[in-house]
């Protein structure tokens, strides 16, 4: 069966610790040809898109959800936004724990609204990640 509104609300165990270091955020910058100097050296801040690093490790678990259907050749990345409380900075470690907020499906595509709370271990919020995710089925398994 795939996933329906009936699934909103569902949350998914948090990742793994993940460390942010200075050379994480320095490649990540260099990704995305930044050179700017917030984003080098000991003291350095991520770039306001690193966070998606920490949360799409936790879309494993809807992706692992086998009463969802969820296939990743079947999705396309629709919408992205990330809700700051404070910049991500080298030293802090952080987990991302994802959360089903809204299915909406239309014939054989559900539009598919998440959330990834990032936050450190020692469990001050970071921010929050928000996708929109458009997933299709073959025709037969929406009728």
């Amino acid at each position: 069966m795939p996933i329906t509104d009936a699934h909103v609300g569902r949350t998914y165990p948090a990742t793994a610790p993940y460390p942010v270091t200075a050379g994480k955020i320095a490649e990540f910058a260099d990704a995305l040809g930044d050179d700017s100097p917030a984003y080098r050296g000991p003291d350095a801040v991520a770039p306001p898109t690193f966070a998606i690093v920490v949360a799409l490790a936790a879309w494993d678990g809807l992706f692992a959800d086998p009463e969802l259907d969820i296939k990743l050749s079947r999705l396309i990345h629709g919408d992205q936004r990330f809700d700051y409380a404070r910049p991500l900075r080298a030293g802090d470690e952080v987990v991302s724990t994802l959360s089903i907020d809204k299915v909406r499906a239309r014939g054989n595509s559900a539009f598919i609204t998440v959330s990834a709370s990032v936050d450190t271990t020692a469990g001050e919020h970071v921010c929050t990640s928000t996708s929109t995710l458009v997933h299709t089925w073959p025709e037969e398994a929406s009728a």
